[in-house]
């Protein structure tokens, strides 16, 4: 084996370890449990909003870590947070790299990978300058910079499309309970296997609706050539309380949100890493 190969088996022996470490396992699943913390904060911000009292913060992940932010020793709980999902970043970075999985599983964790960086960075932009932005806006003004190249219009709707297709996909995952691959079942006892199946269920139903809503504002977007029809995750919740039906299908997809946190807690347990 000459040098050049030789250094790029050892580099990868070397990603290999570093991945598979202790360590990291152990921190990735502090991160599962801080996203689960995330998720039950937007559902209970949605909560609030369906019955007439949104508390000043958007119900996306930016106004959660906000409402962290204001407890006590909230500092103290976004560092250890930062470095959950730095942790969550780099397993999932490891697994897109250098995986032993099919193409799409990688795909899979390269997408991953970019939402963990972006709520890393989110978690980073609140304890240093005191505020995550509003996401809707930051929707809105990604919108528009697109829709101003060439071939604007198309790739938002295409993004739309995508986003669309990542709803149908949660729903599919939630429904078949494909989620259960990602579990070491062996080690649950049957009653967590059934309350992990319920709460996946539930959470993926939810997850899957609010993508394929915000993906329908996100097509509407471009072939009205308008920005401000697109939607972030805050925009889509409040929509589902403007339905003839009222608050009470914010309610129901809020509460899924809440059981999906639920299952991230148990995921932090039982994920296969």
């Amino acid at each position: 084996m000459n040098s050049p190969a030789r250094a790029g088996h050892q580099a990868r022996a070397t990603a290999h370890q570093a991945a598979n470490s202790q360590a990291l396992d152990r921190l990735a699943r502090l991160g599962l449990a801080c996203r689960g913390v995330l998720y039950a904060l937007i559902g209970v911000l949605a909560l609030q909003i369906a019955f007439g009292d949104g508390g000043g913060q958007e119900a996306d992940k930016g106004g959660a870590i906000s409402t962290v932010a204001e407890l006590p020793f909230g500092a103290v709980i976004l560092w250890i947070m930062v470095v959950g999902f730095a942790a969550l970043a780099l397993w999932q970075l490891s697994e897109a790299a250098i995986g032993r999985r099919e193409t799409v599983d990688r795909a899979k964790s390269a997408g991953r990978t970019a939402v963990y960086v972006l709520i890393f960075v989110t978690l980073l932009a609140v304890l240093l300058s005191g505020g995550a932005g509003s996401e809707d806006k930051k929707s809105k003004d990604l919108t528009s910079t697109i829709l101003d190249l060439p071939v604007g219009q198309v790739l938002v709707g295409l993004i739309g499309l995508g986003i669309i297709g990542l709803g149908v996909y949660w729903v599919h995952e939630g429904v078949t309970k494909k989620f259960r691959e990602e579990l070491n079942l062996g080690q649950m006892s049957p009653r967590a296997r059934s309350t992990m199946e319920r709460l996946g269920l539930a959470g993926y139903i939810a997850r899957g609706v609010i993508a394929g809503v915000a993906g329908v504002f996100v097509i509407q977007a471009a072939i009205a050539y308008d920005p401000d029809k697109t939607k972030g995750i805050d925009a889509t919740l409040r929509s589902f309380a403007d339905t003839p039906v009222g608050p009470w299908l914010l309610v129901v997809i809020a509460l899924g949100l809440v059981l999906f946190a639920g299952y991230c807690f148990g995921e932090s347990r039982w994920r296969r890493t």
